[in-house]
């Protein structure tokens, strides 16, 4: 199993951070980095948490959560919604993003969330997310299945 570090996004990590991408062809199932970034920055009632994922001192990937939504709140899935999942095409199918999973399925559990959601294109990352043990919720969110992963 891959080993990966979940590290804060700073002005000296940006640049590097905003460079990854995913494949040829997946773009229309994640945005990019920085694209994340700006979502983050314009839906603050989301409660948006994000950290670059980073194995072997270098970052591979990037990861977004709304992180503790109370309820309520219109249009915002949570408590705990995945909200962005990315590794880089470079770095793919090392098992980074499962290492991912793990690491944000023990943060949310320390949080004392019991469920998290993420949500995916029917032609998307659907196999990746029921392997983990995502199920799916019956709703579906701009076009998008919704999946749980009780904690």
């Amino acid at each position: 199993m891959s080993s990966v570090r979940l590290v804060e996004i700073t002005d000296e990590n940006r640049d590097a951070v905003c460079a990854l991408r995913v494949r040829p062809g997946q773009e229309r199932f994640v945005a990019s980095v920085a694209r994340s970034l700006e979502d983050a920055a314009s839906t603050p009632e989301a409660e948006p948490w994000f950290r670059a994922v980073y194995a072997d001192g270098e970052p591979v990937g990037f990861v977004m959560l709304s992180w503790n939504v109370p309820p309520g709140r219109p249009g915002i899935l949570g408590p705990y919604f995945l909200w962005r999942l990315l590794i880089d095409g470079r770095h793919q199918g090392r098992g980074f993003g499962r290492a991912v999973l793990d690491e944000v399925v023990a943060l949310v559990r320390a949080d004392g969330g019991t469920e998290l959601l993420t949500s995916h294109q029917p032609d998307g990352p659907g196999p990746f997310y029921r392997e983990y043990g995502f199920r799916p919720t019956g709703e579906v969110d701009h076009g998008e299945t919704v999946v749980r992963l009780t904690l």
